[in-house]
């Protein structure tokens, strides 16, 4: 990078540092801190819930999971307007209504605290677990800016947004929210631009397009039914409104941004808007994905985006061997702009014998392509058995450092780094005050000052981000992180989605048969999970239908018990 291009980024970062913890300056209590007095309008609301979700992940991986899957990974969303609906007419006015600072203190009240410590448990796993994916994704791009040591830059990261989340808490974190979505927003249109400006001046964005979904890259939709199949109409709608509805709805880094609304109907407004922003917003970065697809089909990609590694690689005993796939690569990279120039000339003319001969030739390009790629990366596990092989993280980045102006670079590379540290100072403060609240507040001290809970919460917020820091360190084994942050969390979100819904709809049934039936449940999942029954999408719905279920076979068992 540049020196304009770090003058960007520190200053863009900086500026968001600073603003966030002057907006929440003043004398503070547990109220402040945690739901920011219950005090913030609808668009603070609907942006701090969006930031909260669209981490760095969002903007390094899937990027390239566009350029490498196509668009169907958007169907994922498709069940999140409903969620939405279904939040906004019920969890929602019952959390206002019993002025909780996390969303577990009600499952006390309507069962009794083993239920409530339980979810509490899943919660914290899930979510530390999560955020350590958080923070090794913006640590991505500083190992790759300046080949630092991967241990390092996830310390850096991960400590750097507890400057503002320990001083400032959740008001903070609301107004940095605001000024992140607002800068990725304007960012990603203008990196969308750039693509389609860089490529040849004969081919425009609808040109572009065109390429692309011959390419097999516009897979928008799949209304084909596979359990199987992780991204389906289906698996989005059914799948996807389950994960939604516990993510949003019961996870506390999703409820804390909502609580923090001044009434009712702000939180509804903002909720609402998000449903309907979300789906938009993450088309669009998935399109800059294909885009940059279209991009390498008229200029040369690498054969491994990964720079870090492949530069370790020719400085190995691999080299002569890497150099040689190299050689082929560029081979058949110039098979495939004969085949792209054929295309477009044949889609100009509407020639569908041309069309469907150039389009098999694009096929076979690709498929040379890919096999190459792993056969790079066999060579990279060689010489480095440790390194991170999951090239869909390091497209979007080795495009932005490679080809696009100066000055720009840094913006975008803030806009990933921005929204990493929305996502990680939410999930900090709701770690935090989620282990003060439900577990050390009830169990340990139940008379002490506002102060004290106050400082407790500071503490743990520091705890858990070592925590987190720990995970990160382990993170390149996971693949794609969007997928995989996605997959995490479908591990337990279905089973909590499972208590609530009993807690709201099934009065008749008891904790000690939620309990047992939530145990039961989140073992039967991790089952499903470990045998690859199914795709994860599914194991929100398996995992919900599992806690009814038992929960109220043991009911009917036991009634007097349960």
């Amino acid at each position: 990078m540049s020196f304009i291009d770090w003058i960007v980024l520190i200053g863009t970062l900086s500026f968001i540092i600073i603003y966030g913890i002057y907006r929440s300056r003043g004398k503070q209590n547990m109220d402040d801190y945690l739901i920011a007095g219950q005090s913030l309008p609808w668009y603070h609301v609907c942006f701090s819930v969006m930031a909260t979700q669209a981490s760095a992940i969002t903007f390094l991986s899937a990027p390239g999971q566009g350029f490498a899957d196509g668009m169907r990974f958007v169907q994922f969303y498709f069940g999140l307007p409903l969620a939405m609906v279904v939040l906004s007419i019920t969890f929602v006015p019952i959390f206002h209504r019993l002025k909780v600072f996390t969303a577990y203190e009600f499952l006390e009240t309507r069962f009794d605290g083993r239920v409530r410590i339980f979810t509490v448990i899943l919660f914290l796993l899930s979510r530390g677990l999560s955020t350590g994916l958080s923070i090794y994704a913006p640590s991505i791009i500083l190992a790759t800016i300046l080949g630092w040591d991967l241990t390092w830059t996830n310390i850096l990261m991960g400590s750097l947004v507890l400057i503002y989340t320990v001083t400032g808490g959740t008001k903070a974190i609301s107004h940095t929210h605001l000024q992140q979505m607002i800068i990725v927003t304007m960012a990603m249109f203008v990196a969308g631009y750039m693509v389609v400006h860089l490529l040849p001046s004969d081919i425009g964005f609808v040109d572009a397009l065109k390429i692309a979904g011959k390419a097999g890259r516009l897979n928008t939709i799949d209304f084909h039914f596979d359990p199987n199949s992780r991204y389906n109409i289906w698996s989005g709608l059914i799948g996807g409104f389950f994960l939604q509805l516990s993510y949003f709805g019961t996870d506390q880094s999703q409820v804390g941004r909502y609580l923090t609304g001044e009434s009712i109907g702000q939180s509804r407004m903002g909720l609402v808007m998000n449903g309907l922003l979300k789906i938009p917003m993450q088309f669009l970065i998935l399109l800059v994905g294909v885009l940059v697809f279209v991009y390498y089909q008229y200029n040369p990609a690498p054969l491994f985006f990964n720079k870090v590694e492949t530069d370790k690689l020719r400085n190995s005993e691999y080299a002569a061997d890497y150099q040689s796939l190299e050689e082929k690569h560029s081979l058949a990279v110039s098979s495939q702009r004969a085949a792209v120039d054929g295309l477009a000339k044949a889609l100009d003319s509407r020639d569908e014998t041309s069309i469907a001969r150039w389009q098999e030739a694009l096929k076979e390009s690709d498929d040379t392509q890919k096999q190459l790629k792993k056969d790079a990366v066999s060579l990279i596990k060689k010489n480095n058995p440790t390194a991170d092989t999951s090239d869909v993280n390091y497209v979007f980045l080795r495009f932005v450092l490679d080809r696009l102006p100066i000055g720009l670079i840094g913006l975008l590379i803030a806009v990933i780094f921005s929204a990493s540290m929305g996502s990680i100072a939410a999930a900090y403060n709701s770690l935090a005050s989620t282990t003060v609240v439900d577990l050390y507040k009830r169990v340990y001290k139940t008379d002490a000052s506002d102060n004290h809970y106050l400082m407790a919460t500071r503490i743990s917020t520091i705890g858990w981000g070592i925590f987190c820091i720990f995970v990160a360190q382990y993170a390149s084994k996971l693949g794609s992180m969007i997928e995989a942050v996605n997959i995490l969390g479908s591990l337990f979100y279905g089973v909590i989605l499972g208590i609530f819904l009993v807690a709201f709809y099934f009065k008749n049934i008891g904790g000690k048969a939620t309990f047992w039936g939530a145990i039961v449940a989140e073992i039967g999942v991790v089952l499903c999970w470990w045998y690859d029954l199914m795709a994860f999408l599914w194991l929100n719905v398996v995992g919900c239908v599992l806690v009814i279920a038992f929960a109220w076979i043991i009911q009917k068992i036991k009634p007097a018990n349960a």
